[in-house]
């Protein structure tokens, strides 16, 4: 590989983890209602488990509800089963058409459990993205070792890739505090 390939993998690489770490933010709780609070929910449908969004509208009337209408009536149980089962927290309203979500206020201990729950998501995105750098690092090692490029451009590549390194921990960086600063808002 040389030095513009690595660059370019390790920077799809990071922005995949970039993107992982979004969606992973996504389902937290904060204090508002979201439909993204659903995304990791799976629903047993017919016998594998499928996103919940693929078997029913998912909307936010207001902000402190979700209401779920299953395309077919069949799978309101299953839906309100799997909600059940979640680590979700909520108590879900079946009316026999919709389910309604009611999301209660956050205590302040469960904002800062939250905000450490964050934290840690952050840390291992970070993790990723260095990760992705010592491999990055390792491909240029071995270019050179292989007489494919000269000790200046790998040294000069691994510069390139510390700095994309410092500027996709400050992305991950930037989302955490931003959704910190949201689930920590009344």
């Amino acid at each position: 590989m040389n030095p513009a390939q690595v660059l370019k993998d390790s920077e799809d690489r990071m922005e995949k983890a970039l993107d992982v770490f979004r969606n992973d933010l996504k389902g937290l709780r904060t204090g508002r209602a979201s439909p993204g609070m659903l995304d990791a929910l799976r629903v047993e449908y017919y016998g594998s488990p499928t996103p919940i969004k693929n078997i029913a509208s998912v909307t936010c009337p207001d902000a402190g509800s979700i209401v779920i209408k299953p395309y077919q009536a069949d799978d309101l149980k299953d839906i309100e089963k799997a909600i059940r089962s979640s680590d979700l927290g909520l108590a879900p309203n079946n009316d026999g058409k919709t389910i309604r979500l009611t999301i209660p206020a956050m205590s302040g201990d469960q904002r800062k459990k939250i905000a450490q729950q964050i934290k840690k998501q952050a840390e291992a995105a970070k993790v990723s993205c260095r990760n992705i750098r010592r491999d990055g690092n390792k491909h240029l090692d071995d270019a050179e070792k292989a007489k494919a490029m000269t000790e200046d451009d790998r040294d000069k590549a691994k510069t390139k890739v510390q700095d994309l390194l410092k500027a996709y921990e400050g992305k991950v960086d930037d989302l955490a505090a931003k959704k910190e600063k949201e689930v920590m808002e009344s």
